[in-house]
């Protein structure tokens, strides 16, 4: 494991090579699999799997994401030692779409992303064998699986949460937004529409985009979507914006429920989710008696909100950090 995480500060450096060499073997190797979720929806998961491993982490994407974007990742954990499962949430990647523009990014109760999540659970971890359990969740999968972790005190050993969407960044005041969503909420014909500024998925050049800093991992993944029409999701909808507040103001009343072990990163220029956020889940959940991990955010000094997918040595830190907490954890 040490020598394959002596590779990740510079592999950068040649990124083409590795891409269409290691990772695409390691790549064809993956199981994909399907299970009906809530409302009949179908839900796409991945898994790359070893019978040398006894432990297992679920990884659990953000908005817009499929698991095809997350191949790197899986190859860095599973050649850590851990067998990998990758869902595709309601609406995106390769599960099914709940509207006819399959562009919008949707979803009738935030809740059922929390439902899909423990079912697959159910499928796949909760009764089998692993000695170790644990979950890795990237911004909008962050308060997926902050709800789970809710749900079940013991479902996994310990949990990171990488710039998980406790709160959205608003080009505006919290309560202009809250007073225009309640009033898209009343309208079926604009509720399930653009959110305003937003719409259709299209490729944005490297210099403009405010996810990460890595110009390898950013046009590796615009080719994802670029090759492959139906992975595409564009904006929200109103309501799905609605649902993503009200879900993370759920969250900070639900801290008292959750007693996992939880390690908090924290991309230090965010543009995506609001940090103020996550600084307010840590400190309740130390006045719940069970702080995160450093009873705070672990900051990744001059990170974009993809933290997971950042410039090599930003994210060398991040993965260093996980891979660590989790073996404090085992």
């Amino acid at each position: 494991m040490t020598k394959h995480k002596n590779g990740w500060p510079t592999r950068e450096k040649a990124f083409a090579a590795f891409a269409t060499g290691p990772l695409l073997d390691f790549w064809h190797r993956r199981e994909e699999r399907e299970f009906e979720g809530v409302e009949n929806v179908p839900i796409r998961y991945v898994r790359f799997t070893s019978p040398q491993h006894d432990k297992v982490i679920l990884l659990v994407p953000g908005r817009i994401e499929s698991y095809v974007k997350y191949p790197e990742l899986a190859y860095d954990l599973f050649h850590c030692g851990y067998d990998v499962i990758i869902i595709d949430h309601r609406g995106q990647g390769r599960s099914g779409r709940l509207l006819q523009d399959s562009h919008r990014g949707h979803v009738a109760e935030f809740s059922h992303y929390v439902d899909d999540l423990e079912a697959l659970w159910q499928r796949e971890i909760a009764d089998s064998e692993y000695r170790q359990r644990y979950a890795l969740a990237h911004s909008m999968g962050g308060a997926i699986l902050a709800l789970l972790l809710a749900r079940h005190a013991q479902a996994f050993d310990a949990a990171v949460l990488a710039s998980p969407m406790f709160g959205i960044y608003l080009p505006m005041p919290a309560w202009m937004a809250s007073r225009i969503l309640n009033w898209a909420e009343k309208r079926p014909a604009i509720r399930e529409g653009y959110a305003l500024g937003t719409g259709k998925w299209r490729a944005r050049p490297f210099g403009i985009n405010t996810l990460t800093h890595s110009r390898e991992r950013y046009r590796r993944n615009l080719r994802f979507y670029a090759d492959d029409p139906g992975l595409r999701v564009g904006g929200p909808t109103y309501h799905w914006v609605r649902e993503g507040v009200l879900a993370g103001q759920n969250i900070l009343t639900k801290v008292a429920d959750i007693h996992t072990p939880i390690l908090l990163l924290q991309a230090a220029d965010d543009k995506i989710v609001d940090n103020r956020c996550q600084d307010l889940f840590c400190k309740a959940m130390n006045a719940a008696g069970h702080p995160c991990e450093g009873g705070k955010p672990r900051v990744i000094a001059g990170a974009r909100h993809e933290i997971l997918f950042e410039r090599d040595d930003m994210r060398a830190e991040a993965l260093d950090a996980i891979v660590e907490f989790f073996e404090r954890h085992s």
